[in-house]
């Protein structure tokens, strides 16, 4: 039982690394969009590759996010990491923790 608690632990942590990472991504993403920034830069490009399909996804399910040519498609994926990572991995750490 020790082994499926550390188990559950590790893959709580390795979750919640990689929401808070996914996070900051779409957060520099975001950001960089405000300036105009070269597309050819490959640090702009991989940003895009990264946030583009998760973006276009929020944009085809919730079409209002998208109003006056402001984008909010950002900030909700932002909410649902967020939301994730409350609910997900925290969950998953406590039941970890309660494990004899």
């Amino acid at each position: 039982m020790i082994v499926l608690a550390n188990t559950l632990s590790a893959v709580a942590m390795v979750l919640g690394t990689l929401l808070n990472l996914y996070f900051w991504i779409v957060v520099i993403a975001a950001v960089i969009t405000w300036v105009r920034p070269d597309p050819y830069n490959p640090i702009v490009r991989i940003l895009r590759q990264l946030t583009e399909p998760v973006f276009y996804r929020v944009r085809k399910w919730l079409p209002f996010t998208y109003t006056s040519g402001l984008d909010f498609s950002p900030v909700i994926v932002l909410l649902a990491i967020e939301l994730a990572n409350r609910i997900v991995v925290r969950s998953l750490a406590q039941y970890a923790a309660g494990l004899p």
